[in-house]
């Protein structure tokens, strides 16, 4: 947006009467009204894309009757967690929040934590784990006295013990955490919704943000292979048990009831109620040669996750909260099918000076 500013299209699309230098409305604007929206209306992006593909011949109806779905990982905007940097960030965070509060500490131990969190990651990187389990211990005490104080002085005090409520709760759960404890965990203080996701990949074992299903054609569209259903699920459910709802939603949005579902092996034991329209990969029995045939498309899906991830911002979810999630994943499927349909359009448009007749190109 920034770059636009300079040009006069952008402000006359705003509805300016002339050029102005100054950018037309300001930046959390955008912000304020996507948080009016909620993932239901969003919703609507998606089934008019979907609209439009089927007006054009993009998209038949025969194409939304077998479908591919699969699950994948959104990584939220965080770094990668360790208990010292953990640690280290909620003492900083408190210490300020102390400070524009007029909050008086007896120590803020910046210093000394800033230096323990730096040895952790040296000492580790040297195998000296026990020095490294001395120095995390050393931040953990010194970010228990920081909480014990600020408790202390804030005491009795209604005002200030609401606004410190929210980052006291976090900071205590991030100092008696483990990374081998399980069960919830906190990843990111400014993200507290951060999930912990294992898909099993050996270049990232764990990825961090919240689980996706993306829903796909299982034939070949004559416009590509558009996004039928993403929804963002919380929880880190199984795969299975997410099969029927999500079969259940996308049959709402598209009116056409879906006569075959194709999956991988992660959703075995799934919960939708036609168990026989739904097939996983190496399956052997009840298999007919069309059937087959659908079968090795449904790796068509993967390509899909990866152009929304690479090019439609859902590799990298900077949006806040699990609404921002559920947002997010319905943006970038809508981003998508738009793509498909002007690419789609862009070649079907003639290309000026690529048409003569051959009597123009004879010499005169």
């Amino acid at each position: 947006m920034r770059a636009l500013a300079g040009e006069p299209v952008l402000p006359v699309f705003c509805g300016e009467l002339s050029f102005c230098h100054p950018l037309p409305f300001d930046r959390s604007s955008l912000t304020y009204g996507r948080q009016r929206l909620v993932e239901a209306q969003l919703v609507a992006l998606i089934q008019e894309s979907l609209s439009v593909a089927h007006k054009t011949g993009a998209l038949a109806t025969r194409d939304l009757e077998r479908v591919v779905v699969d699950t994948t990982v959104q990584p939220k905007a965080i770094a990668h967690p360790t208990d010292a940097r953990l640690c280290h960030r909620a003492l900083e965070k408190l210490v300020d929040l102390a400070e524009r509060n007029n909050v008086p500490l007896r120590q803020s131990y910046r210093r000394v934590a800033k230096r323990a969190a730096i040895m952790v990651g040296r000492y580790t990187h040297a195998h000296q784990f026990k020095r490294a389990r001395r120095a995390l211990k050393f931040l953990r005490i010194r970010l228990g006295r920081v909480i014990r104080d600020i408790r202390r002085k804030i005491a009795g005090n209604d005002k200030l013990e609401q606004r410190f409520a929210d980052l006291l709760a976090l900071a205590y759960r991030v100092r008696f955490q483990d990374h081998r404890q399980r069960g919830p965990k906190v990843y990111a203080l400014h993200a507290p919704e951060v999930e912990c996701i294992g898909k099993g990949k050996a270049r990232a074992p764990y990825e961090f943000g919240c689980k996706v299903s993306i829903a796909t054609p299982a034939t070949k569209p004559k416009g590509g292979q558009f996004v039928l259903h993403a929804k963002a699920l919380h929880g880190n459910p199984f795969d299975g048990h997410t099969l029927g709802p999500v079969i259940t939603e996308l049959e709402q949005q598209t009116g056409v009831e879906t006569g075959r579902i194709h999956v991988d092996k992660g959703y075995r034991g799934h919960n939708h109620k036609e168990k026989f329209r739904v097939w996983i990969s190496g399956q052997v029995r009840r298999v007919t040669k069309p059937i087959r045939r659908e079968m090795r498309r449904r790796a068509a899906v993967e390509p899909v996750i990866g152009h929304t991830k690479a090019e439609h911002r859902m590799g990298r979810n900077y949006l806040k909260g699990r609404d921002g999630d559920r947002i997010n994943a319905v943006l970038a499927a809508a981003g998508y099918n738009f793509g498909l349909l002007l690419a789609g359009e862009a070649f079907a448009r003639p290309i000026p000076g690529a048409l003569h007749t051959s009597a123009d190109t004879q010499p005169a």
